[in-house]
């Protein structure tokens, strides 16, 4: 198994070009797509289905009263200013999929990083979305899968590189180090790494020095956010595209 890391998105359209078809692509947008993915699934949803422009979510709800819109522009809730008329219904704060609201739902979401992320990853064999929520989980998913190739792309903001979709990646690659130590690690792969492991003795205090941590943190409703995500292991299941590859399901 070699091991890889996308570190920002400026490398997605290079990634969206490669042959995947021997690989297992684990998407990381920690604050807060996957985040927000890996708690709905949890919490009884039946289905997500990314899409990168809201102009698709109306598309699904015109086909689809039932479904659910999620998502955010500028990291809040899309509003009908925005949609000519349709407040979403969910924004991307994993807090807000409650089992009460979630349960049975296929829920259509879009944001501005995460989606874009999942669909550079089309033409791989396998493609997962996780967090640190999930990361143990996916972790032994992948060890049992065992392809030849895992690449770990990190979602980043804008075009640029997000510190706790790093952090988050070089923690699966210290799960995937460490048992018989066989992998083969990329050099991106080596720097997430060993972000991690200087960083991991308080990941609270680096992740919220980072930009996308510092914007949540400054507004109010929203806060909460960055520790629940950084929650190691709370859920014990995987989140995985389906076989049509229009949406993510989970597997436990």
């Amino acid at each position: 198994m070699k091991i890889e890391v996308i570190l920002t998105p400026a490398e997605l359209p290079a990634l969206r070009q490669r042959d995947l078809g021997d690989a297992a692509c684990v998407v990381f947008d920690v604050l807060r797509a996957t985040s927000t993915f890996v708690t709905a699934l949890q919490n009884g949803a039946k289905a997500i289905v990314p899409v990168s422009e809201i102009s698709e979510a109306l598309a699904w709800r015109q086909k689809r009263p039932d479904v659910l819109l999620g998502g955010e522009r500028d990291g809040v809730t899309i509003r009908a200013a925005r949609t000519g008329g349709i407040d979403f219904d969910l924004g991307n704060s994993p807090r807000e999929y409650t089992p009460e609201k979630v349960r049975g739902k296929t829920i259509v979401s879009t944001t501005t990083n995460g989606t874009r992320a999942m669909r550079a990853c089309a033409g791989a064999k396998t493609v997962l979305a996780a967090a640190f929520l999930n990361l143990t989980a996916t972790a032994k998913f992948l060890r049992q899968l065992s392809p030849a190739r895992v690449v770990l792309v990190c979602a980043g903001t804008r075009e640029d590189t997000a510190l706790e979709d790093v952090l988050a990646a070089g923690a699966l690659c210290e799960r995937l180090l460490d048992d018989d130590g066989t992998r083969e690690i990329s050099d991106s792969a080596e720097i997430a790494h060993r972000t991690y492991a200087q960083a991991k003795s308080d990941l609270a205090a680096a992740v919220c020095r980072s930009e996308n941590a510092r914007r949540l943190l400054g507004i109010s409703e929203l806060r909460d956010d960055v520790p629940f995500c950084l929650q190691h292991d709370r859920y014990p299941l995987v989140v995985k595209r389906d076989v049509g590859g229009a949406a993510f399901v989970s597997i436990a």
